[in-house]
């Protein structure tokens, strides 16, 4: 049986921030200027971001390990996208395509890496709970404090 994306490690973190600002996000929230390549027909999809509060005009990315490092499976490194790429190179246009529109638009957005949480050996969430929800904590009021950027760490 697939997991539910609540299951997934951005739907964990997700919930946490949930809880954090106690309001519930628009998951897989698309808006209308954030679109992708045009396909064959010529048409664009709109582009989603993991999670949005409007009220708080907060955008937040979680990145996996597939947005940090090329993980075959979901780079798809044998099939070119309707950009003229493989998945990991597409993802890398479209998260900088995020990084620069959606501060653009006045909101701030926060990216996020499982990296900077728990995780094992494996670079895997181990999902502390106590631990996780400090950290994003001071993630999230750091961005509020500093409203319309874009707000990450990069990878070490």
């Amino acid at each position: 049986m697939a997991k539910r994306r609540r299951d997934h490690e951005a739907g964990y973190v997700l919930d946490l921030i949930d809880s954090l600002l106690d309001e519930p996000s628009a998951r897989e929230h698309r808006f209308d200027w954030l679109r992708g390549d045009p396909g064959k027909s010529g048409r664009t999809v709109r582009l989603p971001v993991d999670a949005y509060w409007p009220d708080r005009a907060l955008v937040v990315e979680v990145y996996e390990r597939q947005h940090d490092e090329a993980v075959a499976h979901f780079d798809k490194p044998d099939r070119l996208t309707v950009s003229g790429v493989h998945r990991g190179e597409q993802r890398r246009l479209y998260d900088e395509r995020r990084r620069t529109l959606v501060p653009a638009h006045g909101l701030t957005l926060l990216i996020v890496r499982t990296s900077q949480l728990t995780v094992d050996a494996r670079g895997r969430l181990v999902r502390d709970v106590e631990s996780d929800t400090a950290t994003l904590r001071t993630l999230v009021e750091g961005a509020l404090a500093a409203p319309g950027r874009v707000h990450e760490n990069t990878p070490t």
